[in-house]
């Protein structure tokens, strides 16, 4: 096998590995976004806390919905305070 084939052969499987692994970060933060978008409209916030988390997911997809399941939805299942 010539040299350049061997060389062309491993450019090949490494941007098949590249894609591969591109396609499944994507494929996490896609199931990420929809797991938080899920889990803030099923919360028992009120409906503006429920917007304002929404948008914030909208506008920030990855921040948003790593600081809802970290912060927010552990503060919407807390007992109400009296």
């Amino acid at each position: 096998m010539h040299p350049a084939a061997l060389v062309q052969g491993h450019e090949q499987t490494w941007s098949w590995l590249v894609l591969g692994l591109t396609a499944a970060v994507v494929l996490a933060f896609a199931v990420l976004f929809l797991a938080a978008l899920i889990s803030i409209l099923g919360s028992r916030l009120t409906g503006g806390m429920k917007l304002v988390w929404v948008i914030f997911a909208f506008c920030a997809p990855f921040l948003g919905s790593l600081l809802w399941f970290a912060v927010g939805r552990r503060d919407a299942y807390l007992p109400a305070r009296r």
